[in-house]
C-alpha cells in the first residue's frame, strides 16, 4: 500500500493506494463519520486483481476539515476533483452506506465520469427519513458485525467530530438519492449483507430496479459493513459483476 497526498483547492487530501499497472481501477468511497481506514480489508481483497484508491474525503479520516461542514453534493465535487488531480478517468466507484449519496450524485452529474458503480449496503432510503428510525437501525448494526470495526468507526467519528458528523448526516437526510437513480447510464451493482438493517431487501430491490443497468446481490448471513467484515465475499461479488459488465 501507498499513502499519497493530494492538494486540491486549499485542501490536502489523504488517500490510501493499491496500484496495479493496466488493471481496471476502483475507487473506494467510505461513509459517514468514517474513513478509507474503513476499506482496508476490502482493498486488500480487491487489489490482487485491480488497482485499488481509497481517499479520505474532505473531513474526514486524515483529510483537511474544512471550516465549514461541506454538503453531500460538495462532497461529490471534491471526489471528482480528486479523481481529476490524479489522473483517474472512468473508475468503478465502490461506496458503502452514506457513501452511495457521494457516487450517485456524481455519477448522475456526470455519467460518463464513472465505468460503473458499487452500491454496498446504502443508506437513508427515500421512505425512512425518520432520524430516530435511521439511527436505531444504526445501532442494530453493532450486533452483527466484527468488534474490531467498532473501535475504527468510533476513532473515525471523533477525529472527524460529532458536529460535522451530524451536519453531514442532515444534509444526506435532505438529498434527493432516488431521484438521481435514472440519470446513471453506467452499470451498477446494488450489493447487501441478508442481514443488514440500514438497507432492507425491498428498499435495495426498489433501488435496483430504478436503475437503468441495475442489478441486486445478496451475501447470505452478513451485516452492513461488508466491506469490513465479510471482504473476501464482498470482492467475489464484485468481481463476478465486473466480468459480466465487461
Amino acid at each position: 500500500m501507498e499513502e499519497r497526498w493530494t492538494d486540491l483547492d486549499g485542501l490536502r487530501l489523504y488517500a490510501r493506494v493499491w496500484e496495479r499497472p493496466n488493471a481496471p481501477q476502483l475507487v473506494l468511497v467510505h461513509g459517514l463519520a468514517v474513513s478509507s481506514r474503513y476499506f482496508v480489508p476490502l482493498a486488500e481483497e480487491l487489489a490482487r486483481s485491480c488497482s485499488v484508491l481509497a481517499p479520505d474525503l474532505p473531513g474526514f479520516g486524515r483529510s483537511t476539515k474544512p471550516r465549514r461542514t461541506l454538503a453531500v453534493a460538495e462532497l461529490a465535487r471534491a471526489l471528482e476533483a480528486w479523481l481529476d488531480a490524479n489522473g483517474v478517468e472512468r473508475p468503478v466507484l465502490v461506496a458503502n452506506s452514506l457513501g452511495c449519496q457521494f457516487v450517485v450524485e456524481l455519477a448522475a452529474r456526470s455519467p460518463t465520469r464513472v465505468a460503473g458503480l458499487v452500491l454496498i449496503g446504502p443508506a437513508l432510503e427515500p421512505r425512512t427519513r425518520s432520524r430516530t428510525r435511521w439511527v436505531a437501525r444504526w445501532l442494530a448494526t453493532a450486533f452483527l458485525e466484527r468488534p474490531p470495526l467498532h473501535l475504527v468507526v468510533a476513532l473515525d467519528a471523533l477525529r472527524a467530530g460529532p458536529v460535522r458528523v451530524w451536519a453531514t448526516f442532515e444534509d444526506a437526510l435532505r438529498d434527493p438519492i432516488d431521484g438521481e437513480l435514472g440519470r446513471i447510464t453506467a452499470p451498477v451493482l446494488v450489493l447487501r449483507g441478508e442481514h443488514d438493517p440500514i438497507a432492507p431487501q425491498a428498499a435495495c430491490e426498489r433501488m435496483a430496479a430504478a436503475l437503468p443497468n441495475g442489478r441486486l446481490a445478496v451475501v447470505p448471513g452478513a451485516g452492513h459493513a461488508l466491506n469490513w467484515s465479510r471482504p473476501r465475499d464482498a470482492a467475489r461479488a464484485i468481481r463476478a459483476w465486473l466480468e459480466e459488465a465487461e
